[in-house]
């Protein structure tokens, strides 16, 4: 799936009130972070991520590793914040977004 640049910045918009919901902490990238980022990705479709300061990956890095695994798409990433989005073709449409319930 590949995103128009107007799509892209829509949704950077709105990651922009986003809390940080996937941490990256010293461990790196685990099954665990991926099964996390899973069930976000799915319930909430725009994801917003960081990485730890002492942590061995760079946002990029995360987010470059994060988003194939998860068929994602990379948003923006900025110092140690990265925002993903993948959609969910089974979540209602026509109402708000899910990251805005």
């Amino acid at each position: 799936m590949t995103m128009r640049g107007k799509d892209r910045a829509a949704l950077r918009a709105e990651a922009h009130h986003l809390s940080v919901t996937v941490h990256v902490g010293q461990g790196g990238i685990t099954p665990t972070l991926l099964a996390s980022c899973d069930d976000v990705l799915r319930t909430r479709e725009l994801v917003k991520g960081q990485v730890a300061k002492g942590g061995e990956l760079s946002a990029r890095e995360a987010a470059e590793t994060i988003a194939p695994a998860m068929s994602a798409e990379i948003i923006q990433v900025i110092g140690r914040t990265f925002t993903l989005y993948r959609e969910n073709p089974e979540l209602k449409r026509g109402e708000l977004p899910p990251w805005r319930r």
